[in-house]
């Protein structure tokens, strides 16, 4: 599955698990940093993903079919 079809709940998942293995040490300066871009990338798919569900809540909010 490509980062692009993984849902907010599976990058944010895939994130904690990140941070988790970052956190524990042990890794290699490769594998840390490796790590590191990885987390980089699911951050900023999580904050797509918010910025996207944000900006449908405004737009319903504005047209008024909020309810």
């Amino acid at each position: 599955m490509s980062d692009k079809q993984l849902t907010y709940e599976e990058a944010r998942a895939e994130l904690v698990a990140t941070v988790e293995k970052l956190e524990a040490g042990g890794a290699t300066l490769e594998e840390s940093l490796k790590l590191w871009e990885r987390g980089e990338k699911l951050a900023d798919l999580c904050q797509s993903h918010l910025e996207g569900a944000r900006e449908r809540l405004e737009a319903r909010t504005e047209t008024g079919d909020g309810e």
